[in-house]
């Protein structure tokens, strides 16, 4: 049960116009026990990089595109897994949503570590769990400067059910809620900082259905709220900033070609639907993104 996603958020203080967030390649394993973990393991490969623009803050580093594969698809058991990132950039949007000018080269190598339980136990019909999320990253932008440290750590509980029925086709259902604490490195005086400074919680529900034998489509709907940062960065001049809530998906459509490996399409989804605020400002909410690509 992999519901992990990298999480690399670039925050260039003085510079809420620019949105910068990285994404490597994930590992996805879906186990039917802790036994057979390794010999039923799905690889998906999905490269997302993002450019998106904000008038106000900034939303947070988000999963997207990084559901694979068979996502609904878990079982009683650990997954420990160790995941690394590399990135380069040297394209961002200013507030107008076009490409600007003055953009930074920016390289990022993350390294993560995802830690996920599920128990034997029996609630609302489905087996409890928990997971968890801690990351380490590097950042060289440039002039901008570079830095390295530690980023926000992911906690929650999560609820997987066993395989149901749905017009006779297998379902496979999780729901998830996450806590992203902020203990990553953040300062308000640093022009680039790792972690994000504030709280925010992601309610996550997921299927995955298999309408035939050897095809599977996978979904996983998010919601994001914010918390304020009652410490934002200096260059800002303000006392509290709070980004939009947005909702967001990730979808996916694939075909086992071989037994173990499937192949098809990855791809998301992003609305923010919410305002954004810097101190009693605030700024419509209007920022969406969209994309896919090919996976296996």
């Amino acid at each position: 049960m992999c519901t992990h996603y990298i999480r690399q958020p670039i925050r260039l203080a003085g510079r809420s116009e620019v949105s910068k967030f990285g994404y490597g390649a994930i590992f996805r394993c879906a186990q039917e026990s802790l036994k057979n973990l390794l010999s039923v393991a799905v690889v998906a490969i999905f490269f997302c990089f993002v450019r998106g623009y904000a008038q106000g803050p900034q939303l947070p580093a988000v999963n997207l595109g990084n559901t694979t594969f068979l996502d609904g698809v878990a079982a009683p058991g650990w997954v420990v897994e160790e995941i690394g990132a590399g990135v380069h950039d040297n394209r961002a949007a200013d507030f107008t949503g076009q490409i600007a000018s003055t953009s930074p080269d920016t390289s990022s190598v993350t390294a993560l570590i995802h830690i996920a339980w599920i128990s034997h136990a029996r609630t609302l019909g489905g087996w409890p769990g928990a997971e968890s999320l801690f990351s380490g990253v590097w950042v060289n932008a440039g002039p901008v400067g570079s830095t390295s440290g530690f980023g926000d750590v992911t906690l929650g509980p999560i609820l997987q059910w066993s395989e149901r029925k749905l017009f006779g086709a297998p379902i496979y259902q999780r729901a998830a809620l996450d806590f992203d604490i902020p203990l990553g490195t953040y300062s308000p005086k640093a022009s680039l900082n790792i972690g994000s400074g504030h709280w925010d919680v992601q309610p996550a529900y997921t299927i995955t259905v298999m309408p035939e034998k050897r095809i599977e489509t996978s979904w996983r709907l998010f919601y994001l709220w914010n918390a304020p940062n009652n410490s934002p960065p200096i260059a800002d001049h303000a006392s509290s900033e709070q980004a939009g809530q947005a909702v967001h998906l990730n979808g996916t459509f694939a075909l086992e070609a071989l037994k173990g490996l499937y192949v098809g399409a990855n791809g998301y989804y992003l609305r923010q639907v919410s305002s954004s605020r810097i101190d009693t400002r605030v700024f419509p909410g209007s920022k969406k993104s969209a994309a896919s690509a090919p996976g296996w």
